[in-house]
């Protein structure tokens, strides 16, 4: 036997490299998988957890490119037929099974990859190439639905290979043939050269079987994005009226910045290019509502009763007097969040074109001043004590 037909496929056995595929396509889903479930049981203050995420996400990378070299082969390759290819209910059965695997192999790693890349923040990918996909945007309602579409695929594989594995135990303890053994390390030729029955209707009904699975899950509302209920804001009433703007927050997550942004925010804003006898150019009063907050993946997290405790604190409110400084202004006053007050400075530019103003301003708070972090993360071992406050607006005289 040369080396060259070791390596290659025939019509009754896998050669080397199929079997090398098989076996560390095997080994690291074995691995990945309660690596995953693991991780995702353990608390959110963890350290340990963002470790074994990123461990996770980096071995599904390389399962992708694993598998389609895997597929790449297999194509190239002549494939063994069954070794009872009369049975034709087994037989369509197998080849239905070797469809689940490979699409599955395709689109878990696939769609937790997509889910990555459409959000921020939590467990980096440990590679060179960036965090990012092309042609996926950040979107809070893309990764939803990827990482929806994760379990569900994720269901599927575990499924496939429990049918594969019982498939194989089957061969080989109760037919005591060598469909396993074909598969081992080694070379195996089956005493009988089989009959080649590969059945056209498997990849058809596999397609069907991802189907029913994603309907099922979307029973299960796997698909439904659950949000806290917002809150209304009043009216600002100011002698400026803010027409568009940001308001938006970077917190420091495991090194990496994780940049959010309310959608929901009012500014009663008083402001006059001629200080009063106090040296005040005016006040602002900001209203901010906390469940329009989206910060990447770490989005719901926020909102839990240790950071922003948003089912018992929808706004957050800000309060301060405007002063001139040395390079434009700065806001003066209070900022509460929690119920918990601390005092904010906030220096910012002002840009005046007749009854319009542009202002920019960023400044920066500790979370720990506002009891956000304080029980699960009261260290900046994972999550950074600052958090960068940024505005831009906007705003015409009212």
């Amino acid at each position: 036997m040369t080396e060259l037909q070791m390596r290659d496929n025939s019509t009754t056995t896998y050669g080397s490299v199929a079997k090398s595929f098989h076996w560390l396509i095997a080994a690291l889903i074995l691995t990945m998988i309660p690596l995953g479930i693991v991780a995702n049981g353990m608390a959110d203050a963890d350290p340990l957890k963002p470790t074994l995420f990123s461990i996770h996400k980096t071995m599904g990378v390389f399962i992708f490119f694993v598998a389609l070299a895997r597929i790449a082969w297999a194509v190239m390759q002549p494939k063994p037929g069954a070794l009872h290819a009369d049975r034709k209910a087994e037989t369509f059965l197998a080849g239905l099974v070797h469809w689940l695997l490979y699409a599955s192999l395709i689109l878990v790693p696939l769609s937790g990859w997509v889910h990555h890349a459409a959000t921020t923040g939590f467990a980096p990918i440990w590679w060179p190439f960036g965090q990012g996909l092309p042609f996926v945007p950040v979107d809070e309602t893309l990764a939803h639905t990827a990482g929806s579409l994760h379990i569900i695929f994720e269901r599927v594989l575990v499924v496939s290979i429990l049918l594969h594995f019982a498939g194989a135990l089957k061969h080989h303890f109760i037919d005591k043939d060598d469909t396993l053994r074909r598969m081992l390390p080694g070379h195996t030729e089956p005493g009988t050269p089989p009959e080649p029955a590969h059945s056209n209707a498997a990849p058809l009904v596999a397609v069907g079987v991802y189907a029913a699975a994603i309907g099922i899950g979307a029973s299960l509302g796997l698909f439904t994005h659950e949000t806290i209920e917002g809150v209304e804001l009043a009216e600002a009433k100011g002698e400026w009226v803010v027409q568009d703007g940001t308001l938006g927050i970077t917190v420091r997550q495991l090194g990496n910045d994780v940049e959010g942004s309310f959608a929901e925010w009012t500014a009663a804003i008083n402001f006059d290019e001629t200080p009063n006898g106090d040296g005040k150019y005016g006040d602002v009063e900001v209203t901010i509502s906390i469940p329009s907050l989206t910060l990447g993946s770490v989005t719901q997290q926020a909102m839990g009763a240790d950071f922003f405790d948003a089912q018992n604190h929808n706004t957050a409110t800000y309060r301060a007097d405007i002063f001139a400084q040395d390079q434009g202004y700065v806001a003066r006053g209070m900022l509460t969040i929690r119920a918990t007050g601390a005092p904010v400075f906030l220096p910012f530019t002002l840009q005046i074109d007749g009854d319009t103003a542009v202002m920019e301003g960023q400044t920066r708070v500790n979370r720990t001043n506002f009891r956000i972090g304080n029980g699960t993360q009261p260290t900046e071992g994972s999550l950074a004590y600052d958090v960068v406050i940024s505005v831009n607006l906007t705003a015409k005289r009212g």
